[in-house]
């Protein structure tokens, strides 16, 4: 299969779990994953129509996408990963929306960065559904604080939450706490899901679905 072959599977797949879910299609958004895929293997799918991808480093990002962007217009280009403190002037030049914030010092430094500038930036904040030590996001229970904090006291435009399940457990309960919590919070946006979980994902209120593997095939 090609990576066209794939990517209308998997929005054939969406569409389908929506549907089976009572859920309109048009409101899950798929967003391509193309961490460490060169810009030649991204043009088929911008070629197609895709607009929406993510990426888990800035550098990385910094060096393929602004061509990209400027070849095709609509682009909307999410940060996946974690952002270091002396990338942020990078990511706000480049993404249009962060799905890992997850650290006040970050939020901050965003904060300060898109005051100087008229470009919006949106944000997902991280969640730790699993409390893994090696992962990013927030505590469950320290969640509802943080979000305040960037949304209320330091004016980022928080629209969502963003969770990557533990891979040794189900998936569902974590996106089910993920949507509880996001729903006590006022936020419409849930980012959860990828190659192997998304239907689940979006019978259970996903918004946003990243697919890498499923799409762009197995990474080198």
């Amino acid at each position: 299969m090609s990576v066209i072959d794939r990517w209308n599977e998997a929005r054939s797949r969406i569409a389908r779990a929506a549907r089976e879910s009572g859920r309109d299609p048009k409101a899950v958004t798929l967003v391509c994953v193309t961490k460490t895929f060169p810009a030649d293997a991204i043009v088929p799918l911008l070629e197609a129509g895709q607009r929406v991808f993510g990426e888990n480093r800035v550098q990385e990002a910094k060096e393929k996408w602004p061509g990209l962007k400027a070849r095709y217009p609509g682009v909307e280009l999410h940060l996946l990963g974690p952002l270091q403190s002396n990338k942020v002037r990078d990511a706000v030049e480049i993404f249009d929306v962060m799905q890992s914030l997850d650290r006040e010092k970050i939020a901050r430094a965003l904060a300060a960065e898109l005051a100087l500038r008229a470009r919006p930036m949106r944000f997902f904040v991280q969640v730790n559904t699993g409390a893994e030590p090696q992962k990013s996001g927030v505590l469950v229970d320290e969640a509802d604080a943080f979000v305040g904090l960037c949304r209320d006291d330091l004016g980022l435009t928080v629209e969502g939450l963003m969770c990557v399940p533990p891979v040794d457990e189900p998936a569902s309960p974590h996106f089910a706490l993920l949507s509880d919590i996001a729903a006590r919070n006022g936020l419409p946006r849930l980012s959860m899901g990828m190659s192997a979980d998304f239907e689940q994902a979006i019978e259970l209120g996903a918004t946003h679905v990243r697919i890498g593997s499923a799409i762009m095939g197995e990474r080198g």
